[in-house]
């Protein structure tokens, strides 16, 4: 399916409860097929934001655009391609999972003729077909949340934007969900993530918008983030087979680069020293050693590091 290019954007987003400031004159511009990380500590404004981009709020001042039309202006245009899964809701426990999407799917106008094909797309997209005649009090949080996720899709939505997807989950069901997260991006959809969790955005997200007390603190790739505000940190390298001593010999032996550890057979950590122009450096020669580095990204340490020194500088 052929999408036009998707964007979304703060037009000097303020939203005020008083004499305190949740947002205050955002402006934020993305566009795309990607998924992009808004992280921030607890109170920076990311619900927020994504209650004024869904509708559910409105602004005291600015604008919410979606693909260049206002969401309140023109609420059921800007949001005919939307999804999203704000607050994490909850499931009647005595439904099965195609009871309570044929319900939503209904409340959403999807035709009848269509309803059924839509419910096992969504099903299919979340990896949850085998339960899909189970009660849903039986399942995990974890499951759950996969069928929640798959709510969002019933309109096969351009954009979707979630809150804090694995919050609350174990470990087992915050993989879960990244996992479905990352099929999401390969329909050529904009999510928007907010998180606080930055393994998480590290892991799953192209890009990062990193906000604090309601204000843009940064926005950019990830691997730009940390080029532009770190100073040292960790590395992480993907190889196309194993590696050798040989191999880890010659990493070490990179300007700048302080250690080389393994991860597992095909990959390593790398620590290394000194701001953007050392980390540019190490990435020019690891691609000229000709060792078969098939990915280099930074470390979700890389990002945290990035992560607390503008949010430091932000207090």
């Amino acid at each position: 399916m052929t999408r036009a290019t998707q964007t979304l954007e703060a037009v000097g987003l303020t939203k005020k409860y008083g004499s305190f400031k949740a947002l205050d004159s955002l402006n934020l511009r993305i566009e795309g097929s990607k998924c992009v990380g808004f992280l921030g500590p607890n109170g920076a404004g990311k619900t927020t934001t994504l209650k004024i981009f869904t509708g559910l709020i409105r602004p005291s001042a600015g604008s919410a655009l979606v693909n260049g039309m206002d969401v309140h202006a023109q609420k059921r245009k800007a949001l005919a391609t939307v999804a999203a899964l704000v607050e994490t809701p909850e499931i009647y426990p005595s439904f099965t999972p195609n009871e309570a999407l044929m319900m939503i799917a209904k409340l959403r106008g999807v035709p009848p003729e269509i309803r059924r094909k839509k419910v096992e797309d969504a099903l299919h997209e979340v990896r949850m077909e085998d339960w899909r005649d189970k009660k849903v009090g039986e399942f995990s949080k974890g499951m759950k949340q996969r069928i929640n996720i798959a709510s969002t899709l019933l309109n096969d939505p351009e954009i979707v934007l979630l809150d804090e997807p694995s919050s609350g989950l174990d470990p087992r069901g915050m993989s879960e969900v990244r996992e479905i997260i990352r099929g999401l991006k390969e329909r050529k959809r904009l999510i928007f993530m907010s998180s606080h969790l930055l393994a998480e955005v590290t892991e799953v997200c192209d890009e990062a918008a990193l906000v604090d007390h309601g204000k843009l603190l940064a926005y950019d790739t990830i691997q730009r983030l940390t080029e532009r505000f770190s100073v040292g940190g960790v590395l992480e390298a993907g190889f196309v087979g194993p590696v050798t001593a040989e191999i880890l010999k010659s990493v070490e032996s990179i300007r700048g680069v302080v250690s080389a550890a393994r991860i597992d057979d095909k990959s390593l950590r790398l620590k290394f020293s000194g701001g953007p122009d050392a980390q540019a450096m190490i990435y020019s020669e690891l691609g000229g050693l000709k060792i078969g580095v098939n990915s280099l990204r930074p470390a979700s340490s890389a990002l945290e590091d990035v992560y607390l020194n503008l949010v430091k500088e932000n207090v």
